[in-house]
């Protein structure tokens, strides 16, 4: 079997690193890949949302399956363009990314569906975000709605602080979404569950 780890990152190279060890792999590909994996298979440097030129050389290399890493190209349905070419991909839908895509989507899904979560309040304008600020205690969370690159959080300790992190993600700090999702500062432990699922079936990894 012939397969391509789409990503750059240690998560991609980690994923390398184990699909090299099974005995069905036959021809191991990494778009764009790293110094890493370039050790243990064969990097090709495309743009991970360019679907167009990947799309060419998963015909022309006769690649099998495609396992894609990163958030980035995933909330941009990566997954939808592979599966409407009939070519076998892992990794959630274009729908299903929103929950990953979008913070704001995601605490609305918490609250349809009763699940646990800490109190929020979507943000949309600074006037907004000055009335809202006084219902939440110190400190705050203020997040970037969109992807960030794991830059879109941060607790604050003050209004003031709250209200210039506003007005940052208002003014377009990051390109993925000019929506804040201001919420409750919860402390503790964090911890995650990993499941594979294809809608209806589930297996948990971790």
């Amino acid at each position: 079997m012939k397969v391509v780890v789409i990503g750059s990152g240690g998560r991609e190279h980690a994923l390398c690193y184990k699909l090299k060890k099974s005995k069905k792999l036959t021809e191991l590909y990494c778009i764009p890949g790293n110094a890493g994996t370039a050790k243990i298979c064969k990097n090709i440097d495309i743009d991970i949302n360019d679907f167009e030129k990947i799309y060419e050389t998963v015909k022309k290399n006769q690649i099998d399956l495609i396992i894609v890493g990163p958030e980035d190209p995933l909330v941009n349905g990566i997954v939808d363009f592979f599966e409407s070419k009939k070519i076998k991909i892992f990794g959630p839908s274009k729908l299903a990314s929103r929950l990953e895509g979008s913070k704001a989507f995601l605490k609305k899904f918490c609250h349809d569906f009763s699940i646990p979560s800490a109190k929020y309040f979507e943000i949309n304008n600074i006037e907004e975000a000055e009335k809202v600020l006084n219902k939440f205690d110190l400190p705050v969370v203020v997040k970037s709605d969109g992807l960030a690159a794991g830059k879109g959080v941060t607790i604050c300790k003050t209004k003031e602080e709250a209200l210039n992190d506003i007005k940052e993600i208002l003014n377009g700090k990051f390109k993925s979404s000019r929506k804040v999702v201001l919420e409750e500062f919860l402390e503790g432990e964090e911890a995650s569950f990993f499941v594979i699922t294809d809608g209806i079936n589930y297996l948990p990894i971790g």
